[in-house]
């Protein structure tokens, strides 16, 4: 039994993220871009968030917390001009 699929569509456009290596285009400097996409899409993000479950009063304590770090910065910032 072959794996080769005859049906397949191989102009469709192609899912998820994916960068091409442009003509003499360096490897190291495609990875780059590779995780700059992946960065901006928030896949690490979403990843290190669903490792483990939070409880929905543990998330609103933390978005709290990020909030006062905030507005803490914020404050530092213009006193200092």
């Amino acid at each position: 039994m072959s794996r080769f699929n005859p049906r397949r569509n191989f102009d469709k456009p192609k899912e998820g993220l994916y960068v091409t290596v442009r003509e003499g285009e360096d490897f190291a400097r495609a990875l780059r871009r590779f995780k700059k996409k992946v960065a901006n899409e928030g896949v690490i993000q979403l990843y290190r968030e669903k490792q483990r479950f939070v409880k929905p009063s543990e998330k609103r304590r933390l978005a709290k917390k990020a909030g006062r770090k905030r507005w803490e910065k914020k404050k530092a910032q213009i006193e200092s001009q």
